[in-house]
């Protein structure tokens, strides 16, 4: 059995949100990840089996290798159609706000969003929640935002209605948010989840392969450049960092998503505790920080990259050059010494 992280008060709050509307939309974070939309379509997959009328709306496209998902096809990309986009939010009874914790994470649905006359649902695990939403569910002890929305449709007493999509768009979520299961995942409640979403019907092995297993022969061009010609080894500081310009990734027709898992390449190296991937993008720097044991990349996010996360994971952006992102990574190392090489 689960323990009840998400307080009787809300599950009753959510539940009666849920019987009294009728139009919800879901909404996640800019460059939508694996828990952010296997999360929503979780949530979505469950709204629409419960013959509710739901949509998924996003700030901008997401990757190829998150297409299969049931429910995928249905997903509203705010770039393309910002004005249908817009049409939903201010038409919805309930909006629910996935996977992220302030509202400038969903760019330019911001406004929208805060000026909608719906009722608002937090549902994230991200620490220092903004209190735009009526109801927050904030837990960043969990390790995946898919993982609330699973504890979720379980607390409404619907996990025996669960569908086999919902199942898959939410081990999704997880395997994805915790690296395969190589971080961020010692709690036992995560295997316990995933035996119950076995029962479902989910082939793990199968959706292991969808998301890891479908990259691009430019992808792999670009992974093997950059480990070649963009790494960087800070031996004394037990780190790693990689770098791509905008030209870079031109250069390998760059997709949405084939960076991804870049950042963790860089744990496989001996005695690297942690791996930073600096990658140039259209008017800032994305920054994506990974590591092992108790390094806290999410203070170095915090303090240099004005992001955050979680302890082994997490993100941020700088507004300035390449070359000054990286110059501001390697002028605040030191400082972080003591906790990348402990005297044992």
């Amino acid at each position: 059995m689960l323990n009840k992280i998400i307080p009787n008060h809300q599950i009753e709050q959510i539940a009666d949100l849920l019987n009294e509307n009728d139009k919800f939309v879901i909404v996640t974070h800019v460059s939508p990840d694996g828990d952010a939309i296997g999360s929503s379509l979780g949530l979505y997959n469950y709204l629409i089996e419960q013959g509710r009328e739901a949509s998924v709306v996003v700030p901008n496209a997401f990757p190829q290798f998150l297409k299969w998902i049931p429910g995928a096809k249905d997903i509203l990309d705010a770039e393309k159609y910002p004005d249908y986009a817009q049409k939903l939010i201010e038409s919805a009874d309930v909006i629910f706000c996935l996977d992220f914790n302030v509202a400038k994470r969903i760019i330019q649905l911001a406004p929208h969003v805060i000026g909608a006359s719906a009722k608002k649902v937090m549902i994230d695990h991200h620490p220092h929640p903004d209190t735009f939403c009526d109801i927050i569910v904030s837990h960043p002890e969990i390790s995946s935002t898919s993982e609330l929305i699973f504890r979720l449709i379980c607390r409404l007493g619907d996990f025996k209605v669960m569908s086999k999509a919902s199942a898959e768009a939410i081990y999704t979520g997880m395997m994805t948010d915790t690296g395969g299961f190589t971080y961020n995942s010692n709690d036992e409640a995560i295997y316990y989840i995933i035996g119950e979403l076995l029962r479902k019907g989910i082939n793990k092995d199968q959706i292991f392969s969808n998301v890891y297993h479908n990259y691009s022969v430019d992808r792999f061009r670009m992974m093997g450049y950059v480990l070649s010609e963009k790494m960087r080894v800070y031996p004394e500081y037990r780190t790693a960092m990689i770098s791509l310009s905008l030209e870079e990734q031109a250069r390998f027709n760059a997709q949405k998503g084939d960076t991804e898992g870049f950042p963790n390449m860089l744990l496989n190296i001996k005695d690297i505790v942690f791996g930073i991937f600096i990658r140039e993008d259209v008017n800032l720097v994305k920054v994506s920080l990974r590591s092992q044991e108790d390094f806290p990349t999410n203070k170095f996010a915090a303090q240099c990259f004005n992001g955050g996360g979680h302890l082994n994971a997490s993100g941020g952006e700088f507004h300035g050059t390449l070359d000054e992102a990286i110059a501001l990574f390697e002028k605040t190392l030191p400082e972080y010494k003591s906790l990348l090489v402990k005297e044992k």
